[in-house]
Formats: structure tokens, sequence, C-alpha cells
């Protein structure tokens, strides 16, 4: 089994910010597969079900992102999986808005979330589609950037990010990591 991780803070305050595309990934890949994500399980919004042939757990952590990692440790204690079966979507203010970035392993780069699930897991080595927000105005500080929504002109950038990170969770599971950094990296650069 797969888990496929959005990162992102619960309640409706925080629904389409910055910070929430990794939820908004989800739900897009939810949309399109029929999963229903209709179960509390883990301090998370949990649906299960098929995604190319593989069963999948979509994953959205309720714990508020600076504690992302418990609830994915907890995951996948219960199932006796490891990092190797993650894959783990989230926000980028050091990527250009709309493009998204494929990694199999680094720091977090000064995100909370990640940095949560490194020490909870104790290894940086797991898939991670990150999602380019770009970079934050000098005038705002990083919190209120990150929990800021899209402006409109924005939004068709970010909508299209969100569909190719879903497109990549895919490709991933059908076709491997390889072929999906190699397709949305190279992409990335033109």
């Amino acid at each position: 089994m797969k888990i496929i991780i959005g990162l992102g803070n619960p309640e409706k305050d925080y629904k389409f910010t910055r910070h929430n595309v990794g939820f908004e990934t989800i739900n897009k890949i939810s949309a399109d597969n029929k999963i229903e994500i209709n179960k509390l399980k883990f301090k998370s919004h949990i649906g299960e079900g098929f995604l190319n042939g593989q069963k999948v757990m979509l994953v959205k952590p309720q714990t508020y992102m600076n504690l992302s990692g418990i609830a994915v440790r907890d995951i996948l204690n219960f199932y006796k999986l490891n990092n190797q079966d993650i894959i783990v979507i989230f926000d980028e203010c050091n990527l250009d808005i709309g493009n998204i970035r494929i990694r199999e392993r680094g720091s977090a780069g000064g995100h909370n979330g990640i940095k949560s699930i490194i020490e909870n897991l104790q290894t940086d080595e797991f898939l991670r589609i990150k999602i380019g927000i770009d970079n934050k105005p000098s005038y705002m500080d990083l919190a209120d950037y990150v929990l800021s929504r899209f402006s409109r002109s924005e939004q068709d950038k970010i909508d299209q990010a969100i569909e190719s990170a879903a497109d990549a969770v895919s490709i991933v599971l059908k076709d491997g990591i390889t072929k999906a950094m190699n397709l949305y990296n190279t992409k990335n650069k033109t």
C-alpha cells in the first residue's frame, strides 16, 4: 500500500491558503479516482482505494502543519510500512508559483511540516512533491505569507500545479519515480 499525504492545516480559515496546496492535491486525487475521504483515523482524514492498480491511502493530517509527522509515523507504524511507502505533497516558497518539483530525499528547507516528518521518521529519505507558491514579498512575514490566499492572477497557475502534482502521483505509481522526475522536473525548467 502507498500512503499519499497532503500537508495542510485543518479548519475552514485555512482552506485555499498557500500552505494548504497539499490538502487540495489530495482532494483532486480523491475526486479524480472516486476515493472517498470519509474516515478520521490516525489523527487524519483518510480515504482508501485504488490508483493505477495499487492500493493507496489518501491522508490529510489534522494535527496542523507543524505536527504532521506524528500522523505520518502513526500510520506507518500501524501498517508496518516504511518511508519508501509514502509520497508527501506540500507547498514550497523557494519554487516559482505553479511549478512542481519531485525529490526522493532532502532537508526540510525551512518547511515545518517536512521537518516534523523527518523528526518523527528519523530519516529525510521519502518521496516528496513540492508545489511552488513563490517567494514571499520582502514586506511580509513568512507565516503570514503561507497562510494567505492566492490572487486571481495566481489561481490558474496553482490549479494547474495541483493537477500536475496529482498526475505526478499517478505516474510514480504506474511508471516509477525516475519517469515522474524526468517529466515534471524538466518541464519546470522551461
